[in-house]
């Protein structure tokens, strides 16, 4: 179990994190997002100790980092796939750490397997691409089979195959009953891997939520076909609903689908699809975030 308890962290002046407070539990993914200067990094930093908080505290199963006297065994961590000695091999970097945290070299031909890259064991870092360093630092992350796992933008230089693998691999720890936040800017990805959202802007948590809960909160409309269109439109506004058309189907606000149901069944119209539309996670998050935009881009002149 993650939890950050009213962390702040100052650079002089600067406040990248600020009074933030979530936790993340086992057995579920949580999708960390925020703008570019949100504080999303610091805060991973400071779970692992790497950073110092200016006050508040971020604890891994009830202790801080400092605390914990075989950490790979409890927390795995990739925050930086380039933060690797170049010159050493794949297969001698888990070497190194398997050594430092005493942890069997068996374990080292199971992760590089497991992250796919016991044909590249041999080769230098510095030779790897960017795709194949990020399944380095995963297996770095899964080499003392931790229970909390944190992984900051882990899916960027991967290829199709690889980020697939990765939303697959990451699932299937939570479903282990393993602790993950994993950061990302890629919305889609983090619709199809995450179970929870922290979202945060200028150092200030903005929304802790499940998935679910956040597609409540950001119910669009409902698509509805019909083979009476104009029938069931006039229905639907006398209720009170908000109707337009759109390809040959209504789209219904201010009425739950449930209700379009009814109202259609007791007025005898036939009803061929009845779809509840949420916001997209990248358009939740937008809205989310708008005001904690630090670095925007300028309008392009057309």
């Amino acid at each position: 179990m993650i939890e950050v308890r009213e962390l702040t962290k100052r650079y002089g002046a600067v406040r990248a994190v600020d009074g933030l407070s979530f936790e993340v539990k086992p057995g579920y993914v949580a999708g960390f997002l925020g703008p570019n200067g949100a504080g999303k990094s610091t805060t991973m930093r400071a779970v692992l100790g790497l950073d110092a908080p200016t006050s508040g505290e971020a604890l891994v199963n009830g202790r801080r980092y400092a605390g914990i006297k075989r950490p790979m065994f409890e927390v795995g961590a990739l925050l930086d796939a380039n933060a690797v000695h170049g010159g050493r091999s794949a297969v001698n970097h888990l070497r190194c750490l398997a050594r430092s945290n005493g942890i069997g070299l068996k374990r080292v031909v199971e992760v590089l397997e497991q992250v796919g890259l016991a044909g590249a064991a041999k080769r230098r870092v510095s030779a790897l691409s960017l795709g194949m360093k990020q399944r380095l630092g995963v297996a770095a992350a899964l080499l003392g089979d931790p229970g909390v796992l944190l992984f900051d933008e882990p899916v960027n230089g991967l290829d199709p195959e690889g980020i697939r693998w990765i939303r697959g691999l990451m699932r299937g720890l939570a479903a282990e009953g393993r602790t993950v936040l994993v950061s990302s800017h890629l919305m889609s990805e983090m619709a199809l891997t995450a179970d929870r959202i922290i979202v945060v802007g200028r150092g200030r948590l903005i929304l802790e939520s499940s998935m679910r809960d956040l597609a409540d909160r950001f119910k669009r409309d409902v698509l509805v076909r019909t083979p009476d269109v104009a029938g069931l439109r006039s229905v639907l506004e006398n209720a009170g609903a908000s109707v337009s058309v759109d390809d040959g189907a209504l789209v219904v606000r201010s009425l739950e689908a449930a209700d379009i149901a009814d109202l259609a069944a007791r007025h005898g119209i036939a009803v061929h699809e009845l779809t509840p539309r949420s916001a997209t996670l990248e358009d939740a998050y937008l809205e989310l975030t708008e005001d904690s935009v630090e670095f925007r881009t300028a309008e392009v002149a057309r």
